[in-house]
């Protein structure tokens, strides 16, 4: 690999990792922002939610910009949106400023996700999987370290710090993929042709409106019903307008030319419709966990936010080693021996979360930790092996992109799991109760496995309509 291509990695890579690594900082500071801004823990969770949603819709849609804009060009701007909002987040007067910040560096760093990729495709032509390897690193070790990091910043500094340890990145960033990344090409006479009207069809924005009004609203409903201890007719008029929404997103979605949720691809093939199903589930028990463990550790048992940061490391280390023995392993099993091992790890883990209570030694702790570590680490390549095994090859590149919403819509479930399990105040019995239906869940997982394995379902198969 030349000089140049290491360059043009690294500098990809500053940009890429700062997605996961903000994802997953703010895991050990959600107990600090609570008593900071005197919220309960429901609302706090959108600092969460906002970021999720965001990355959910903005990813796709910067994915088609940058054929229209050129790639250089967005990865640049999205350093820019990001450095932006890293530097007013710090000076936000309510937590309501907080979230619009937060969903703007959600964006910028989303655009770079989006692009980075690609970037490398093109222009690294020699050892291509390689460069994307250590761009996978660079996604998997951010959001590895994530939470060890914010625990060193919360600890030394405040929460303020999570947000403006983004400016050296960005500015290195910057500066790197200026002088790294070649200019793009000129537009193409379509391109330049293209009319806002025609760009906004070619992203659906239609249906992007209706998939984020009906998701808020019904989040909104949800969580404010659960927080006040009654259904309102302001809770329940939201939460019709939600459901509303996402029944015309659905009937949207069927009709559009160019969707933004390809649902006749759901229908056409159900092998890879139970892939993200079954990807959907492994997030939301996977971040239940890393979001909810911070908040229970500060909170309950009164861990500071470094020992948390600690603690959340051996989370990510051990997803980190499990990947590259779950891809040798794949590669001579295949994924479901795999996936059934790691089903079972997190029905252990989650049964090992029902018994925690204020005198639970650490290492309880740890093993927990590890047990959805690796079992996260085994998922990760797992699932893509299954989700390429179940699409045809010519559905690879619609197929990746669900796949990824899939994981999005998991880790807003998980939110919303949290936020109604936990409420207002978190407790040892309200973590207890999250063991509980994680464990469910989780058996769920394995349940489906085992049956997929029998049937020895592997090959997709389309539904004729």
């Amino acid at each position: 690999m030349s000089v140049r291509s290491r360059w043009l990695i690294i500098s990809v890579g500053l940009g890429i990792l700062l997605n996961p690594l903000n994802s997953s900082m703010i895991a050990v500071a959600i107990t600090r922002l609570q008593a900071v801004y005197q919220l309960d823990f429901t609302v706090v969770s959108w600092i969460i939610f906002s970021f999720y949603i965001a990355s959910a819709v903005a990813q796709p849609v910067m994915g088609k910009a940058s054929d229209l804009f050129g790639r250089r060009k967005l990865f640049l701007a999205g350093l820019v949106v990001a450095f932006a909002a890293s530097m007013l987040a710090p000076l936000s007067p309510s937590f309501g400023w907080l979230i619009v910040f937060r969903i703007m560096q959600s964006i910028g760093t989303s655009m770079m996700v989006a692009v980075g990729m690609a970037i490398v495709r093109i222009h690294v032509t020699e050892k291509q999987a390689s460069a994307l390897s250590v761009l996978s690193i660079f996604l998997s070790g951010a959001a590895a370290i994530g939470p060890f990091i914010g625990g060193v910043l919360l600890h030394w500094w405040d929460w303020p710090a999570i947000f403006l340890v983004n400016i050296p990145f960005t500015a290195a960033s910057f500066l790197f993929a200026w002088r790294n990344i070649p200019k793009d090409k000129p537009a193409s006479s379509l391109a330049r042709s293209m009319s806002l009207r025609s760009w906004l069809h070619l992203i659906d924005a239609s249906g992007i409106l209706l998939f984020t009004v009906g998701l808020v609203g019904l989040l909104i409903a949800v969580l404010a019903a659960k927080s006040s201890g009654h259904v309102s007719t302001g809770h329940a008029a939201l939460g019709l307008l939600g459901l509303v929404s996402l029944a015309a997103f659905a009937r949207h979605e069927w009709r559009a030319a160019s969707p933004f949720i390809p649902l006749r691809t759901f229908v056409k093939y159900p092998a890879m419709t139970w892939i993200n199903i079954e990807f959907i589930l492994v997030n939301i028990l996977y971040y239940s966990l890393f979001f909810g463990l911070p908040a229970y550790l500060q909170t309950v048992r009164h861990v500071s936010e470094f020992h948390t940061g600690m603690l959340m490391l051996s989370l990510g280390l051990c997803s980190l080693v499990a990947s590259p023995i779950a891809g040798r392993w794949i590669d001579k099993a295949g994924p479901r021996p795999a996936l059934l091992t790691a089903g079972i790890l997190m029905t252990l883990g989650s049964i090992w979360i029902m018994t925690f209570n204020q005198a639970s030694p650490v290492i309880s702790v740890i093993l927990a930790l590890a047990a959805f570590g690796i079992s996260n680490g085994l998922n990760s390549v797992g699932m893509q092996a299954a989700l390429f095994n179940s699409s045809p090859r010519e559905m690879i590149g619609v197929a990746s992109g669900v796949f990824m919403t899939s994981r999005y819509f998991g880790t807003i479930l998980s939110s919303l799991l949290l936020g109604i399990i936990m409420g207002d105040k978190l407790s040892a019995n309200g973590f207890q109760r999250l063991g509980a239906v994680l464990t469910v869940i989780a058996l769920s997982l394995v349940i489906l496995n085992w049956l997929r394995k029998q049937s020895g379902q592997s090959e997709p198969k389309a539904v004729d309509k």
